[in-house]
Order: C-alpha cells, then structure tokens, then sequence
C-alpha cells in the first residue's frame, strides 16, 4: 500500500483542489493511503478531514502574510518527509512542485507535480520543477506551453481533470433558485462560476450582458465565486465589475452568490453557462457544466477546446464582448441548438473525462513511479 504525501499551498477549495480530491477515494480503492501537508484551517482542511486524510500544518507564510523565503519552506518541508518517509510525494500545484523538487531530489523520493496553471516560468522555477520525476498537466495546451519553457519534454505528461459523473449529471430544473432570488420563474439564467479575478473575464462577461439587457429584459444573470487576492488592483477589479452589472437596464439583475458548494443544483437551474477566460489551462466548471447537459459560451483558451470540440459548444475569441454577446444571443433564439450543445458536451464527459478514467492515468503514473529506479542526484 503505497504511502503518498500530497501537498497543499492554499487553504481555500478551488478547481485544483477539487480536482485532486474527487479521485482521492478511488485511489484508496487501489491500496493507496494519503496524508496531506496543508493549511490548518479553512474550506481545504475540512475536506480533507471529511475524507479522513491526516494533516501536517506548513506554515507557508509569517505574521504579515508575507510568503516565507523558499528556502525555510524547504528545511520544513525536509523535516516532514524525515517524519512521514511517504513512498511517494504529490504536489498538486506548480508553486509546490517548484518547492519540492529540489527536497524530493535529493531525498530520492518519487515525486509528481501536477501543472494547473499556464503562467511564464523563470529559468529557477523551471530547473526547480525539472528535479521532480514527472510533471502532469492537466491539458495538451498546458503541456506545450511549458515544455516550450524548458520542462522536460520526457517527463511532462497529460492528465486530465475528472468529473463525478454521479454527482455531476442532467436533472430538470426545480425552480429553487429562482425563488431564493426572488425573480419570476420565467426569467431566463445565465450563470458564470469562479474567482473574481481579471483572467476569469467578468468584465467582459459585464459588457456584454449591458448590450443585451434592452432586447431581453427577462435575463438575469448568476455570478457564483469571490474574490481571494487582497492586492488592491484585485479590489478595484472587483468593484467595476459589480458596478458595471449594477448600471443601467443591468440593475437588479445580477446576483453575486459568492462561494456555494451546491454548484450541481445550481448548473440544474441555469438557461446555460457562459466562461469568459482570458486564460484557461482547463476549467473545471467547463466539465461540471458539460457533465450537467448545460448549455455553454466559453472562451478559445488553453484547454477549452479539448473539453469542447465542434458542435459541444459555442466557442468565441477572448476579450470580445460583442461576439460574447451575439454568441449568448444564438442560444437564447435557438432552444434546438443549445439542446444539442447540452447532450454532444454530456457525451465527451463521459467518454474522457469521468473521475473514474482520470484516477486510472494517475494511479498508473503513481506505479510507474513507484518501480523506476532513483536518477543520481
């Protein structure tokens, strides 16, 4: 029963976290036990407690907030494997994956880092993710935009994210949320899920609901997220984007619902979803929603392509409010349409990307690693 120690840098539950622990028990079907190093507190330490998963607090940054230097997070992070000895190191982010490679190396531990994000890399950061003995991301786009970087191309891999395909799945709508926001039950839902965060693109999301508000006075629009970053241009960001959604003929129709962990009944509710990403490794919500049959506009970044191929959705450029728009607009005109959107994108989820077949590429991952002989240091 290999003994893996996955490593956490965030206490908050976003798509990488969820997507990690979605597979977690069906890991444990196949023999693996987990600890996990973690915030002490927060939505991520309840999960995990929740899943009977130990934790070993790293504290990853001082009084002040500031990030500790590397090198004190790495002398802690020694002291945990000394205390552990896991057969195997899991990091589930590229940040700790930079932080453990260098451990991990030295230490001869087989490690594996997932790559979840498509963000320049320094020429450090990439030599610090190289000593880990594989890399997986979670999309081909991820993939080539780092190897471009300098990853090594012979230990960068693609796993995709899984979905729950039972907990993810079409239902007819109830009607509940139209009541909890007290709007007519003909009002038509378009929902938006994630951070409030300028690569999310709720600013363009915004634009274009205000050229739309005149023709369809009965849409209304679900904002599900928040915002993490205290930087004050994250503040700033967020502020126009709730006044721009609270102007004009848009007043009173959107609805900020910040963090909700019933986004399955939420997906049940909306007219479709629409992802506005100016970047994207691969959206998380994109396979929920896709799981769901919902109907969905997003964005021609990253990943999104390889969730949804032609005829699953309708794709348009980033940071183009009108085609946005207009492409919001197809669906609303056409019901037939976003039917068959809803059904073709349910089918590519369940034949690539369940919970099931993404636990699988991991655990072979995982055994493979466990049988390679250790690189000199």
């Amino acid at each position: 029963m290999p003994r893996v120690l996955l490593l956490f840098e965030y206490p908050t539950l976003n798509g990488g976290e969820h997507s990690l622990l979605t597979l977690l028990p069906l890991l444990a079907e196949h023999g693996c036990s987990f600890q996990a190093v973690a915030p002490a507190h927060g939505p991520l330490c309840e999960r995990l407690a929740a899943l009977a998963i130990p934790i070993v607090p790293l504290p990853m940054h001082d009084n002040t907030g500031r990030r500790l230097p590397q090198e004190a997070l790495r002398a802690q992070l020694r002291e945990v494997l000394t205390n552990f000895q896991p057969d195997l190191v899991h990091a589930n982010s590229l940040s700790m994956g930079r932080l453990a490679g260098p451990v991990t190396a030295s230490a001869g531990i087989p490690s594996v880092s997932h790559l979840r994000d498509i963000i320049s890399l320094s020429r450090q950061a990439i030599a610090d993710l190289n000593q880990q003995r594989r890399l997986l991301a979670v999309s081909q786009a991820t993939r080539d935009f780092h190897v471009v970087q300098g990853l090594h191309a012979d230990k960068t891999f693609v796993v995709y994210n899984g979905v729950d395909l039972q907990r993810f799945h079409p239902v007819p709508r109830s009607g509940w949320l139209h009541r909890e926001l007290g709007i007519p039950p003909d009002a038509l839902l378009v929902g938006t899920v994630g951070q409030l965060v300028l690569r999310k693109g709720h600013d363009v999301l915004a634009e274009a609901a205000t050229g739309l508000a005149a023709r369809y006075p009965q849409l209304h629009y679900v904002l599900v997220g928040e915002r993490y970053s205290d930087k004050p241009e994250a503040h700033e960001h967020e502020k126009r984007i709730r006044e721009r959604f609270a102007s004009g003929a848009l007043g009173g129709r959107a609805h900020f619902l910040g963090v909700r962990p019933e986004i399955p009944a939420i997906l049940a509710e909306l007219t479709m979803l629409v992802h506005p990403a100016r970047q994207e490794p691969l959206g998380r919500v994109l396979l929920e929603a896709a799981a769901a049959g919902v109907p969905i506009v997003a964005t021609s970044v990253g990943g999104t392509r390889e969730i949804l191929p032609e005829g699953a959705a309708e794709i348009v450029p980033p940071d183009d409010a009108a085609a946005l728009g207009t492409a919001i607009e197809k669906l609303l005109q056409d019901a037939s349409l976003s039917a068959s959107y809803g059904r073709r994108a349910r089918e590519e989820i369940v034949q690539r990307f369940s919970a099931q077949k993404s636990a699988e590429q991991l655990l072979m991952h995982y055994r493979e690693l466990l049988k390679e002989p250790a690189p000199p240091t």
